[in-house]
């Protein structure tokens, strides 16, 4: 006989269609079961009206309870709470007699007020002096050319005239010496602050220029989390408009670190166009959602693939990571492409050839760098807003 834990849960989320015509269980969080006690936690994007919430909690009860009294599963209590995008509950239903502290504690859940009003990372979070907006890239996985991402967006951002500064934050592999060229400077400390390296129109900073390139960083938590801090706090940024952050992939210590040290203008999604990829980028999404940064958008880096002969081709099937999007409802940034000289100039160091059609591979490639900085521009601006942290201006000439 089935009994009521999580996979049973999961599986009759999965075959129950939600009032988006998708199944409940793309918009699962969160579950815990205990005995005949259970609780999930939901979120669906753009849902916030009450009438619309207490029907989407009603058809979750629905669908589990159903299924339980079909299978002969016992259940007592169900709780079911809805989430918006940071985290914090919007809705809280419950049938049958709630459950008891011993039962909640096994359940590992807590009062929607308390949770609500559990404070999140970002709230505590410090700015840096002379930083006006601070962007972090991450990504879900590996190897989806986050640091790519980053590298260019930051010199795009410079072409456009601003300050902009950029911080290698991936901390077990540092890309920038390699993809900035800076394999030949030394780094310079002055009165206890790092002196960053100007090169292509950015300052950049990063550890692998603290360490033996060919020495693996071994390192635990406390020390990365060490690492980190010292690279954000104790660089000699001066003014800035942009501080671009080039995290490591994955949801581990270094992005709870950043949120934790820094407030954050928004983040920025690395994927490529695969589902195996999606999976991941999603995973990403909520956590900067569960650490109260603002998501300000998603980038599909490999979008296509220009050959030599100026064709196109979808070798990762192109717009997979707009529709990932579309489905979060997030921005979709822009569609980087591919091609052998965006190879070849982060190979070599100049990521700047890449904003030149003759160095570039043709203009396809210049062109969609200078529109991913001009639509971040446009939602970091309204992130700014959304946050308080910015007024419209109202010019009369």
């Amino acid at each position: 006989m089935p009994t009521l834990d999580k996979d049973f849960i999961r599986a009759t989320l999965a075959g129950s269609q939600g009032p988006d015509n998708r199944p409940l269980a793309d918009h699962l969080q969160w579950v815990a079961a205990c005995e005949s006690f259970a609780s999930v936690k939901l979120h669906i994007a753009g849902l916030t009206d009450t009438e619309a919430l207490d029907g989407f909690a009603r058809r979750v009860h629905g669908a589990i309870r159903a299924e339980a009294a079909d299978k002969g599963v016992p259940l007592t209590s169900l709780i079911v709470e809805l989430v918006d995008d940071a985290g914090s509950v919007l809705h809280n239903s419950t049938t049958g007699p709630k459950p008891s502290q011993s039962d909640r504690e096994k359940l590992g859940s807590q009062e929607p007020t308390q949770q609500a009003q559990r404070p999140r990372p970002q709230e505590e979070a410090g700015s840096l002096p002379g930083v006006d907006r601070i962007i972090a890239v991450g990504a879900g996985k590996g190897g989806v050319g986050k640091s790519t991402v980053s590298v260019n967006l930051a010199v795009a951002l410079a072409k456009q005239g601003h300050a902009v500064g950029l911080m290698d934050g991936d901390i077990y592999g540092p890309s920038l010496p390699t993809m900035l060229g800076l394999g030949a400077m030394d780094m310079i400390i002055h009165e206890r602050l790092i002196e960053p390296f100007f090169v292509h129109g950015i300052k950049a900073v990063t550890i692998g220029k603290m360490v033996d390139p060919e020495k693996p960083l071994i390192w635990r938590g406390p020390m990365a989390h060490g690492a980190f801090k010292q690279l954000a706090e104790q660089t000699h940024w001066g003014e800035l408009d942009y501080l671009i952050i080039d995290l490591p992939p994955g949801t581990g210590d270094i992005p709870l670190t950043m949120a934790q040290t820094l407030q954050l203008s928004g983040a920025v999604i690395v994927c490529t166009p695969q589902k195996v990829a999606q999976d991941d980028a999603v995973r990403a999404a909520r956590m900067f959602q569960q650490l109260g940064v603002d998501v300000l958008g998603v980038v599909e880096n490999m979008s296509y693939f220009i050959g030599d002969d100026g064709k196109t081709y979808d070798i990762f099937g192109r717009g997979g990571a707009e529709h990932m999007a579309q489905r979060l409802g997030l921005p979709f940034l822009g569609a980087i492409p591919i091609n052998t000289a965006l190879r070849t100039n982060s190979d070599a160091g100049n990521p700047s050839a890449n904003f030149e059609p003759a160095t570039a591979g043709g203009d396809q490639l210049p062109s969609a760098l200078l529109e991913l900085a001009n639509n971040l521009e446009s939602q970091t601006a309204l992130a700014s807003m959304r946050q308080g942290r910015t007024k419209p201006k109202l010019t009369i000439s």
